[in-house]
């Protein structure tokens, strides 16, 4: 266990960021796991908005420095991809 003080606050402070990180992660799992559902029940109207919040949410998560920028645009575009085999003209 930490000793030093700097040491006791490092741990605390990662606690904190790992509470952050998971409550962020968890977010946009839960919201790629809504847009996979509408595109299973093929509804193009509620895959096209799930798509958008989904993307906000893996961009903000790349920002946040919670996943890697290059995570985000591949999610987002295998995500993209889904919803142009459901609906070729809902672009």
């Amino acid at each position: 266990m930490a000793t030093s003080r700097s040491a006791k606050k490092r741990v605390r402070q990662n606690e904190t960021r790992r509470q952050k990180n998971r409550a962020v992660s968890s977010r946009f799992k839960t919201a790629i796991k809504r847009f996979e559902d509408a595109i299973e029940s093929k509804n193009a109207a509620q895959a096209k908005t799930q798509l958008a919040e989904v993307s906000s949410l893996l961009d903000k998560a790349a920002r946040g420095n919670v996943i890697h920028r290059n995570k985000a645009a591949r999610e987002k575009s295998h995500l993209q991809r889904a919803m142009n085999r459901l609906a070729p003209a809902a672009k």
